[in-house]
C-alpha cells in the first residue's frame, strides 16, 4: 500500500481502498490481513459481508486457505451505514454482491472520516465488469488489483472461468464450480464453449 503522510492535517477525511481481481486471488485474504493490522493498532474496526455469502460460515470472513476474521452479515448495503456508526475501519467483503447503494454508503463513510476497505471481484464470470465494483474503483482512492494463477498455463489470471452450465449471474462456487484463468486460456474456453 502507498498511503502518504496527510500533509494537512486540518483534513478529517477517511478514503475508500478496493481490492479486486478473480477467484483465488487472494482478495479475501489481503483484506483480512489490512483489517488485523487495523485491529492491532487499537481501532475500531468492523466487517461486512453480504447475508448471501454463507460458503464458509455465517459470522466470518473467511478465504480460501482458512484464515478468518468476525464479520457481520448483513441484506443490503443500506445496513452498513447504521452499523458502522463510530468506527476508524469498515471492511466490506464481497462487495460484487451488494446493491449500488454501497457506492454511495462507501463514500459516505470516508466522508465522515472512515478508512473504507472494499474486497470483491470486479469481473463476472462472462469478463464483464460486475456490479458495483467499477463505480467503487471509481472513486477508491486506492486500487489494488490481485492475481491468481491460471490453472492451465501458469501464467497470472485475472478471470474467472465458470466450468458448469449454470448461466445465473450469481452463482457462490468453489474449485468445483470456477478455475481462475489467464485472458488467454479464458479467450480459448470461452471459444471452445460457443462450438
Amino acid at each position: 500500500m502507498f498511503l502518504e503522510n496527510t500533509v494537512n492535517h486540518k483534513e478529517q477525511f477517511g478514503w475508500i481502498e478496493v481490492i479486486c481481481g478473480s477467484m483465488f486471488s487472494g482478495k479475501t485474504e489481503e483484506l483480512i490481513r489490512r483489517l488485523r493490522r487495523a485491529q492491532f493498532a487499537k481501532q475500531k474496526v468492523e466487517i461486512f459481508k453480504p447475508a448471501i455469502d454463507t460458503r464458509y460460515h455465517d459470522d466470518m470472513v473467511v478465504s480460501h486457505d482458512s484464515n478468518e476474521i468476525r464479520s457481520t452479515a448483513v441484506p443490503a448495503a443500506a445496513n452498513i451505514a447504521i452499523l458502522a456508526q463510530g468506527c476508524d475501519v469498515v471492511g466490506i467483503d464481497e462487495a460484487q454482491f451488494f446493491d449500488d447503494e454501497i457506492v454511495k454508503i462507501c463514500n459516505d463513510l470516508a466522508n465522515q472520516g472512515i478508512r473504507v476497505i472494499v474486497a470483491g471481484l470486479d469481473m463476472d464470470f462472462k469478463g464483464n465488469p460486475f456490479g458495483p465494483m467499477p463505480a467503487l474503483m471509481a472513486t477508491a482512492e486506492y486500487v489494488t488489483k490481485v492475481h491468481a494463477v491460471c490453472t492451465r498455463t501458469g501464467n497470472l489470471a485475472n478471470y474467472s472461468f465458470r466450468k458448469t452450465d449454470n448461466d445465473k449471474l450469481v452463482m457462490l462456487g468453489e474449485t468445483e464450480e470456477y478455475e481462475p484463468l489467464s485472458r488467454a486460456a479464458y479467450y480459448h474456453a470461452m471459444h471452445k464453449d460457443q462450438h
